[in-house]
């Protein structure tokens, strides 16, 4: 196919709310040596797409900082983390193989070259990401799923939800059998906790709000706590013998209650702050009962060859909430901070 020398994008030029979204046209990326372009066919929102652009992320000894997943973003940025799409063209030492095979691609920059690295940096904040007709990613970063089953919008909503949800319970070493609460479960990583705990054999009981629990439950949780009740209380009740891990993406009051429900030897696993990041707890739940409190940020490459695998077999099928055209990206984004839905919420470019 031929390819434009311009195409459509969003990027924002400076930290602010939805309206710093601006559609823009600009030059279709070139792809570097061992890069390639990618077509995308669908691209997902995450939370990280809104506390880029807020800046909400600070900084070591400064959390009032504006700043991007990792330090100050260069401005102008594309946004967009979570690309699925098609090859068109590769770059010097790329394998031209991959020219027009269906992709996923990874979107961490990771801190070394092994299985286990660690992410330093992320597409849409510390390069440019899918928030346009074509981008540029690592060839080493590309997953071919050609023969998935799943839609590109639901491989689109699988790398950053799933593949840190992936990463909650890979670090938390959750076993079947075992017991797995899930917080912000309607959101899109803790609704992928549900479906991958659920998957691996645990017992799952939820944290979502009344409205959209029968969502969170047909999402495969045994039991769905109300949030807007005394939530530790609905949790004994739920698990008198205690949780073995919790996949935290909200932390705040969840986290200073919660602890005293671990089982003993229990693992809480923290990926998220919606609930506030200033946090106080009884440090002595934690060392008198061999808890572990586990940060855990994304995937490793590990995690996602894993969750990629699952995809090509279609094992999981992501809940995909809403589409909206690329030039509505303001308009998704505060659908998305209104937490109305139960899902993904993906963008057509």
């Amino acid at each position: 196919m031929e390819i434009p020398r311009s195409m459509k994008a969003v990027r924002i030029t400076r930290h602010g709310g939805p309206e710093v979204l601006e559609p823009a046209e600009v030059d279709v990326p070139v792809p570097r040596p061992g890069d390639v372009l990618v077509r995308v066919g669908a691209v997902a929102l995450n939370n990280t797409d809104l506390w880029t652009r807020e800046g909400a992320y600070g900084r070591p000894g400064d959390p009032a900082a504006l700043s991007g997943w990792r330090g100050p973003i260069d401005f102008p940025r594309i946004q967009g983390a979570d690309v699925a799409g098609q090859v068109v063209a590769v770059g010097p030492g790329a394998d031209p193989r991959l020219r027009g095979r269906r992709v996923v691609v990874d979107p961490a920059v990771y801190d070394a070259e092994d299985p286990d690295a660690n992410p330093v940096g992320l597409m849409g904040s510390e390069r440019d990401g899918g928030y346009a007709e074509y981008v540029t990613a690592p060839a080493a970063r590309l997953h071919d799923v050609t023969d998935s089953a799943l839609t590109d919008d639901q491989l689109s909503a699988l790398p950053t939800a799933y593949g840190t949800a992936l990463g909650m319970i890979e670090r938390g070493r959750l076993r079947a059998g075992e017991t797995a609460l899930v917080s912000g479960a309607s959101g899109g990583v803790g609704l992928a906790a549900v479906q991958l705990a659920r998957a691996r054999g645990a017992r799952v009981i939820a944290v979502s709000s009344g409205s959209k629990t029968d969502a969170v439950r047909e999402a495969g949780a045994h039991v769905v706590v109300d949030r807007a009740r005394d939530t530790a209380a609905q949790i004994r009740a739920a698990a008198p013998g205690g949780v073995d891990v919790a996949l935290d993406v909200v932390a705040g009051e969840l986290l200073s209650d919660g602890l005293p429900l671990m089982r003993e030897g229990g693992r809480w696993v923290v990926a998220g702050a919606l609930g506030g990041f200033g946090v106080s707890f009884d440090v002595r739940r934690l060392y008198l009962h061999n808890v572990q409190l586990i940060g855990s940020s994304m995937h490793t490459p590990a995690h996602f060859d894993l969750l990629m695998d699952m995809a090509r077999r279609a094992e999981i099928r992501p809940v995909v909430a809403a589409t909206f055209p690329l030039h509505e990206a303001a308009r998704a984004q505060e659908e998305l901070a209104r937490r109305g839905h139960v899902g993904k919420i993906v963008l057509h470019p």
